[in-house]
């Protein structure tokens, strides 16, 4: 078993992620067993009570682990399934460190960060492993770091008890380029580098992130200040789109350099999934316009999977999805809704917490039930979607979430148990807030004839879920009398997961997280149906 270590340096945000998983991928293609874990360096548990304007989404694995953003671009670059082993925080760390201190797994023992905290991040690297030929761990944050001190110290601990030969260390910086002197500088580089050596680390390969052409004179700098092979300097470049990366980055060598580093023979690759999939995206017919409506629009990353959902929908339907971002706070009056929605050819109103941007998101559902144009509304999307018919169908003024007011009709309120696996699972209204949530994957039974079932073409899915809130089931028979149906619900039929309208051309609201499980080779079937839908609404208007 091999395994190799991503860390950042200079800055945040270079892609460590999708380093990660574009090194997995072509791992895989070479025929590889490939597992792929993250070390975040933050205090908290997990990042599931975290706002999605500091952290992006929440990316929830099958068996229901709150993790990292960058889990989906593991699984949607490798087609791998994640869980909660492959994803840890400093916070689980030190939360596990004295959990057992509680329990006197220590013997007495002073509890200090060497040895106990890096032994348990070391235990966290190897644990759950089974078979594979390479294991990739990726360390968040910046080398320089304080939070991340503790995760470098036991990666050079793990390089010396599992040796050399068999730990690769992959370090990904920035080339800036300085206009004022024409030039890039190696000079961080060079610094992040040296501030990794001076914790015992020597990187093995070099990835430098830059806007602009990296040259030889660049590479020689780097091997030279940073003591490594000038072919273990490899450029990484932002491209078009993020799924032609594999192919750029073998381009410039980087699975070859690793294999080298290991001494295993370069052994034959197939790309030809992933060319095909860069042909794609470069073979666009036309464009769709798909609002999306949420609260959290000022961080794109809020909503990453569904953006690659539609990223994959849109290649293998030769579309380009453009995404409208409307804040839901700005819908107030009927003047925002023609303003916001003009010439839109979908709407897709967005998960989230709280009461903020709840009303625009109702107001933005009324519109276009009213208009007949295609919707998508996914867990809150779907709670506000049940609001809106019970105000405006069932005239029922004051329909609410217990989760917004406690005055009111509730047709949406506190999920108080359910069935996990085999055992029951409750919740109430002082219940911790982290980790509490309905969370990972259940089945749903779907009606017959449904348009549900028409799209998955199987009588039960599997989907998976993280919320709090469900739909009241005193109401259920009420909204069905008046033409919404549930058409996909629990197997005990007591939660209703899938609501659509068939009277309307294209309704559907869904409970779980759809945009959680599509892949780049197998888009989600909910998203492609809904996107053909929207496609076909925009040629009829164009045809008028």
């Amino acid at each position: 078993m091999k395994y190799i270590f991503i860390t950042g340096g200079v800055t945040s945000s270079l892609g460590k992620g999708i380093v990660s998983a574009t090194l997995g991928a072509l791992l895989k293609a070479r025929g590889y067993k490939v597992r792929i874990k993250k070390m975040d360096p933050y205090l908290n548990v997990d990042p599931g009570t975290m706002s999605p304007f500091q952290h992006g989404e929440v990316f929830v694995t099958e068996d229901g682990a709150e993790t990292d953003l960058d889990l989906g671009h593991y699984e949607r670059f490798t087609s791998n399934n994640c869980n909660k082993n492959d994803s840890i925080s400093a916070g689980r760390i030190y939360f596990n460190v004295l959990e057992k201190e509680r329990r006197g797994v220590y013997l007495g023992s002073t509890i200090q960060v060497i040895p106990h905290v890096t032994n348990e991040i070391k235990d966290f690297i190897v644990n759950d492993l089974t078979n594979e030929d390479f294991v990739i761990c990726e360390i968040g944050g910046t080398v320089g770091d304080i939070e991340a001190n503790p995760f470098l110290e036991a990666l050079r601990q793990f390089v010396n008890e599992k040796g050399k030969e068999n730990v690769l260390v992959i370090h990904l910086t920035l080339i800036p380029y300085l206009p004022s002197a024409d030039e890039l500088k190696t000079k961080p580089t060079q610094h992040s580098v040296r501030q990794l050596q001076s914790l015992g680390i020597s990187p093995d390969i070099i990835l430098c992130r830059s806007s602009y052409n990296i040259t030889d004179n660049e590479k020689k700098k780097i091997s030279l200040f940073c003591n490594i092979k000038e072919e273990d300097v490899i450029p990484t470049y932002d491209c078009s789109n993020i799924y032609k990366i594999p192919l750029s980055y073998h381009y410039y060598g980087l699975d070859t350099r690793v294999l080298h580093y290991f001494k295993i023979t370069d052994s034959k690759i197939d790309l030809s999934k992933w060319q095909e999939i860069t042909l794609k995206i470069d073979e666009v017919k036309d464009t769709v316009e798909i609002a999306l409506v949420g609260k959290y629009t000022a961080l794109k990353d809020s909503y990453k999977s569904i953006i690659e959902a539609f990223n994959h929908v849109g290649i293998h339907n030769n579309l380009k999805i453009n995404i409208r971002w409307i804040n839901s706070e700005d819908i107030q009056t009927s003047e925002d809704l023609t303003n916001l929605f003009h010439n839109i050819d979908g709407i897709l109103v967005a998960p989230g917490f709280g009461d903020r941007g709840i009303e625009g998101k109702i107001k933005a559902i009324q519109y276009v039930r009213e208009k007949n144009i295609p919707f998508l509304g996914i867990c809150l999307g779907m709670q506000a979607m049940v609001i809106e018919y019970a105000r405006n169908v069932l005239g029922m003024q004051d329909a609410i979430s217990t989760e917004m007011a406690n005055q009111g009709t509730p047709v949406i309120a506190l999920m108080s148990e359910w069935i996990q696996g085999n055992s029951l699972q409750t919740r109430h209204e002082n219940s911790n807030k982290g980790g509490t949530l309905r969370l990972g994957s259940y089945p749903c039974v779907l009606a017959e004839n449904s348009k549900a079932y028409e799209i998955y073409g199987v009588p039960v899915i599997h989907e998976r879920h993280r919320h709090r809130y469900e739909v009241n089931n005193n109401y259920t028979g009420m909204l069905e009398e008046k033409g919404l149906i549930f058409s996909g619900k629990s197997p005990n039929g007591i939660l209703m997961e899938i609501a659509e309208l068939p009277s309307h051309r294209w309704f559907i609201g869904v409970q779980f997280h759809p945009e959680l499980k599509s892949r780049i080779f197998t888009p989600h079937p909910l998203f492609n149906s809904f996107i053909q839908e929207t496609y076909k609404f925009k040629q009829e208007k164009n045809a008028k």
